[in-house]
């Protein structure tokens, strides 16, 4: 008797074994195998999205990438292009600012080579008002010499 009142109150198999049992049935029963046709119903999609949908996508993608990669590339030929036309321009505009300055250097540079000559000239006619003036001295002085 104790052994049957220690397994009424403390083995609990066999309350567990028939809740179990009621759970696998009230599952069966209400449920059905409406998992089972979920579950087939996914099999069935995953497989036609691999077989057929995939592929397409695929093609798709593979032909929108080409075509996609081709306006990058003349998209990249013209910023290029541009890129250089801009960069010829500031190089221009480098010179045309360099020849401003040229111009600029150039024209103080014959002002002072005016000036220079100015100088150079006023020297050579001093130099030549002495000479005449020498020339007419020793004229004087020859003069003098020749009426002997």
């Amino acid at each position: 008797e104790a052994g049957e009142i220690h397994s009424r109150l403390l083995d609990h198999r066999p309350v567990i074994q028939g809740e179990i049992r009621y759970f696998i049935k009230e599952f069966e029963e209400k449920r059905g195998l409406r998992e089972l046709r979920v579950l087939e119903n996914l099999k069935n999609t995953t497989f036609e999205t691999n077989e057929h949908i995939l592929p397409k996508c695929e093609q798709a993608m593979h032909d929108n990438l080409h075509e996609t990669f081709k306006r990058l590339q003349a998209v990249n030929d013209r910023i290029r292009r541009f890129q250089e036309k801009e960069h010829e321009e500031k190089k221009a505009d480098k010179l045309r600012a360099g020849d401003g300055k040229r111009m600029a250097q150039w024209e103080t540079f014959m002002k002072d080579q005016e000036s220079k000559r100015a100088e150079v000239d006023e020297e050579h006619r001093k130099a030549v008002q002495r000479l005449k003036e020498q020339y007419a001295h020793m004229e004087k002085e020859l003069a003098k010499y020749v009426s002997f």
